[in-house]
Parts: structure tokens; sequence; C-alpha cells
């Protein structure tokens, strides 16, 4: 070995049998396990054990819902770009640490268990929920390959029922949507999701004399907490200009299923309510043992978790020094995820070799918020851009940054049909919910819930891997 110089695609160890077993296949979980492959010894076992079989591209999550984008599109299957990793789908329930073992259970139901040598925890987030009366039973998230969908069927559902009420009042309350939230995913959602709707309200006379209402509430003075207020500024006056309320410094006290009661005593009747409020590391965190600070699994430098030299976390569940805000974790994005994922897989290697790993020195690029109709707002590298140009860097980011050329000339084709020809407004809700055989019945559709949000029954909560609407 002392012969080999360090060319990690090059240089394989003989008879080094490790098992690798990565948790989560979002951003970090992902890019960990493609960087193996090309790096890990030749006798080296990987495993990636997620809930679902595709990695999702969450910052795309907006464009699916607005129908701009087909929502197969954004995420990338797991099996057809992981060549030499062993895929699993189950829901990781916890894990013997002292023995190198981790449960699951297989979406069988089956309960497994899977001894390595050295495991990755890379299990995302989930949407942070506040104790708000209400709010679980009324509000959809957008979080979700689920919650896109269900979004986008649940508005062109509503613009259904509202042209056949006569009476006006609840005809606006099929047409008024309330998104909870400031973030980067608040905003990108709110501006997609309205820019749909004006165009869908259209062919719908009825619908077009009420009109269509978007409120944002949001607890913070301003919007986009990350960003220079004078971009966040341009976002809310570009925003407000086409007609979305905001409710700043506000929080939410009440959900019903047809109005929402803002602290401040006034009431919008609304039968929809996105939550966009945050997301917290997977609950799953504190089913395995680890040492936690806020909720997420506590890292060093290298990635490594305290206290365990072959359990090693990374992206939104892992709590890992920030270089650029020193005693501060990384935040909860891709960008930072997939950095993660790249420099894990080295150490790993590098401490299977017996070499010392390299200290995480990534600092945070940027930030952009895509706002619809060629707009955006980005800061980038403390420049600030927005307008047509803003938006032109981030469509530039995600083709760069979205695994596949497939993937991304399906992303180039969405793009180019959005810019030709009006969005479909076919309502496709009852894809998930066929038919029984039973000849002669009608199946009435539920008009007032939102779409399932494809959990197992009885699973196990576990995130699909991904950021927030920008986490990994």
């Amino acid at each position: 070995m002392g012969a080999c110089r360090w060319r990690p695609h090059a240089c394989k160890v003989p008879g080094i049998s490790q098992h690798i077993v990565i948790a989560g296949g979002g951003f970090g979980g992902y890019y960990t396990a493609r960087s193996l492959e090309r790096l890990a010894p030749a006798g080296a076992r990987i495993t990636l054990i997620n809930d679902v079989n595709f990695l999702l591209y969450a910052p795309l999550l907006p464009g699916a819902a607005a129908g701009t984008l087909d929502p197969r599109h954004i995420v990338v299957p797991l099996r057809e770009h992981l060549r030499r990793t062993a895929l699993r789908v189950g829901y990781v329930i916890g894990g013997e640490h002292e023995r190198g073992l981790l449960r699951v259970q297989m979406i069988s139901g089956q309960l497994k268990e899977y001894r390595y040598d050295h495991l990755v925890v890379a299990l995302g987030s989930v949407s942070r929920v506040l104790p708000v009366p209400g709010l679980a039973e009324h509000a959809i998230g957008l979080k979700t390959i689920a919650d896109a969908t269900a979004l986008r069927n649940r508005i062109v559902r509503h613009l259904e029922l509202a042209e056949g009420l006569d009476d006006k009042r609840a005809r606006a309350e099929y047409l008024t949507f309330v998104f909870i939230g400031g973030g980067y995913a608040g905003l990108e959602g709110i501006a997609e999701l309205q820019g749909f709707a004006h165009d869908a309200v259209k062919r719908y006379p009825r619908c077009r004399e009420t009109g269509t209402r978007f409120v944002l509430v949001d607890a913070a003075a301003r919007v986009m907490g990350e960003i220079q207020p004078q971009l966040a500024d341009w976002a809310v006056e570009l925003l407000a200009g086409r007609g979305i309320d905001f409710r700043l410094q506000t929080t939410v006290s009440e959900v019903h299923g047809d109005a929402v009661v803002l602290s401040s005593g006034e009431l919008i009747p609304a039968r929809t309510v996105v939550w966009t409020a945050g997301v917290r590391a997977s609950p799953v965190a504190e089913q395995l043992g680890l040492p936690l600070t806020d909720g997420r699994i506590t890292c060093d430098e290298y990635l490594r978790v305290v206290g365990h030299d072959n359990v090693w976390a990374l992206g939104d569940i892992a709590a890992v020094p920030d270089p650029a805000r020193p005693g501060r974790p990384c935040p909860p994005t891709a960008q930072h995820a997939i950095r993660q994922g790249k420099l894990l897989a080295r150490n790993l290697v590098r401490v299977i070799r017996g070499e010392q790993p390299h200290p995480f020195t990534f600092k945070t690029l940027g930030a952009f918020a895509d706002l619809g109709r060629h707009r955006a707002v980005a800061n980038v590298t403390g420049v600030r851009v927005k307008g047509f140009t803003a938006w032109v860097i981030g469509r530039c980011y995600h083709l760069a940054w979205l695994p596949g050329l497939d993937r991304k000339s399906r992303l180039i084709a969405d793009w180019a049909v959005e810019l030709l020809f009006p969005r479909d407004l076919a309502e496709l809700g009852v894809l998930a919910s066929p038919p029984r055989l039973a000849p002669g019945t009608v199946q009435p559709m539920d008009s007032g819930r939102p779409q399932d949000s494809g959990q197992v029954a009885g699973a196990p909560p576990v995130a699909d891997g991904d950021p927030s609407g920008h986490g990994g």
C-alpha cells in the first residue's frame, strides 16, 4: 500500500471487507453513496436504506405543485443512478451501536437487522408542526412529492367546486389559500401557486368574478430572514403587486375546516391552509440512541458522531459545526448536504485506510428564491441579484445539480413547454384512489380534505431524506 500513491479513483486495497450502511436517500445519503461507489475499496459493501426508492429534488417542489414541472421529473430513481449500492426500502426504527446493528422495518412489515462496520445517518427532516389547534387536522405541508401533487389537485378541485356554487361567500372560501411561514419554501410556494391559480381562473367565469385570494402569515417582522433585507423587501413588493396579502408579525391561533383565526383576531374564511413554517430533524434521531443537540445528532467537524468511531451523520438530521458561524450548526440546506456527502465518503475511505479524516470547511455560497413569472431574488456570495437575472441564475443552478442527464433533459423540456403552452388543468387526485370493483356503484370524491401523504399506514415517521424546501 506504501507504493500506491493516493489517487482515489485508481487505488484499490484488496482484502478490506467493510459493510457501510447509509440510512436515508436524500441529498446527503445519495451523494455519500455515489461518491463511495467511486472511492471505496473493492471489498467494501454499500447498503442504502430509504423509505422510498428515489431522491426528491426538493427545491423544485413549488414548480411541481404549480403544474410547471412533471412530478416524476424532479425525482431521481436511486436504482438507476447507484450501481454498486444495494438499495433496501424500509423505515429505520432503532439501533444498537455497540453491536454495530441497525433495526429496519421493511415496507412489507418485516423487521430486519443490518450489521455494519460503518453507519451513515442521513435521514433528513420533517415539517416542524406547532401545537396550533386544528393545524394537524386541516393543513397540508409542502415537503414531499405527495404534498405538491395534492396542492395542485386541491386548487383545481376547488376551482371546480366554486364554479358550481351560487353563494358568493361560500365560493370565496374555496378560492382563498393561506400560507403559514415566510421562509424560502413559503415564498416560493405561494408565488408559484398564485401564478398557477391566476392562469387557471381565466377558464372559470364565476370564479373569475369572485377572484382568488392568497395570504401569507409569518411571525417575523420580514420574510426570508436569511437573505438581505433589501432583497426580502423587493420580493414582498413584487408579490404584493400581484395581489398576495402579507400578515407579518402575526401568528395563527386556530385552524378550522373553513377558516383561519389569526393572533390579531382577524378571521380569514379559507378551505386551504399550507404549512411551510420550517423543518426539524427526523424524529428517528431520538430512537437511535445517539447524542443530540436541539434534536439533531451531535457531530464533530469530521462528520463523525461524537463518542462513536464508526457512526457518521450529515444533512438536516446532523448538527455539524458550521465553519461560517462558529458555535452554530450548519443550516439545513441542500448545498451543505451535498458537500457533506462528498466529504463523508472521502473520510470513510481515509479511515478504512488508516488515514486521518479531513474537516468540513464549506461555507454557504448564497441563496435564492424563485418568485414565479421569470422573477427571483438571489444572494450570490454576498452579491444581491433580483428580477430576471436572478431567475436565470436559479434555473442554471438547478440544472447543474439535478443528478442525471435524463433528468436534466426532462427538466429542460418541462421549462420549454411552460413557455409555449398553457398549464394543464386536469385534476388527477383520483389516481391515488381507484374505485372498488363493484358494478353499478358511484364513488363520491372527498373535496374537503387534502390528499393522503403517501405514508404507509402504521409505518414509523421517517423523512424522505430531504431538506426542506432546501434541506438535505
